[in-house]
């Protein structure tokens, strides 16, 4: 709790940055809900979701963008190993798998708080089918919001991890950056590709990313049995994760004197 409120009240200070990032986050919706739009406009009933499901898919992806982005790092914990300065963390009475999580929940929660609220208030006061509508599954979508964001931690803590095993991590990153954006949902709604295809992606934990928190929010899910699979990945790969964690750091070796 100690390194969570330390990172939190550090980046909740980025206020310029914030309000770069709100500027793009409207600026990058706008433009997908018009793009959307004019598709709908041709033929409204080729589409597996209504136009003001994805409105609200959209809106609601760019505002919390930090929370489920996964090409967003914390450039220092790359840093750290490379470099060595993970020494500094190892020799200190605290669970290195603990204190990365911790860090991450911090830097994308404050980075969420300072940048959703001003996207969401100006979306919710557009004219439908353009703007946010209220959501009838709020209870719902909080819960798989919590879940999906510690999901997102949980498979990034893999891609730090990973890093001991490297000799560099950008490999790894441009790939998570391009592949998982597409499977996540974050460059057209999982609904919207082949039957297979998105069947495929379900089974995997990418499928239970933002994928369902942003889909029960606009409606096109309701049932609670949604939260199984994100409850299973994310036991999953904490678990996977503490374990290659253990394996690294009985392996490391830390060059210098």
């Amino acid at each position: 709790m100690s390194i969570f409120r330390v990172y939190f009240i550090s980046t909740i200070q980025h206020r310029l940055a914030a309000f770069a990032g709100i500027l793009t986050q409207f600026a990058w919706g706008s433009m997908l809900v018009l793009m959307f739009s004019a598709f709908y406009k041709s033929n409204p009933v080729a589409f597996p979701m209504g136009l003001d499901s994805v409105t609200d898919y959209i809106w609601l992806q760019q505002a919390l963008l930090n929370l489920f982005a996964l090409w967003i790092f914390d450039n220092q914990i790359f840093q750290s190993v490379t470099d060595g300065q993970v020494a500094y963390e190892l020799i200190r009475p605290l669970d290195l798998y603990n204190n990365w999580f911790s860090k991450n929940l911090a830097m994308r929660l404050a980075r969420t708080i300072l940048r959703c609220f001003p996207t969401l208030l100006i979306a919710l006061l557009l004219p439908a089918p353009y703007g946010l509508s209220i959501s009838s599954h709020f209870p719902l979508f909080f819960v798989t919001l919590i879940l999906s964001m510690f999901l997102v931690i949980a498979f990034v803590m893999l891609i730090y991890i990973a890093n001991f095993y490297l000799l560099s991590p950008t490999g790894i990153r441009m790939l998570v950056m391009t592949i998982g954006e597409f499977l996540t949902g974050a460059i057209i709604p999982l609904p919207f590709l082949p039957k297979s295809l998105q069947k495929g992606i379900e089974l995997t934990p990418f499928g239970a990313m933002q994928n369902i928190s942003l889909r029960v929010y606009s409606g096109d899910l309701s049932s609670w049995t949604v939260v199984l699979p994100q409850l299973f990945w994310l036991i999953a790969l904490i678990s996977l994760g503490q374990w290659m964690m253990n394996h690294a750091l009985k392996r490391v070796v830390i060059q210098g004197g």
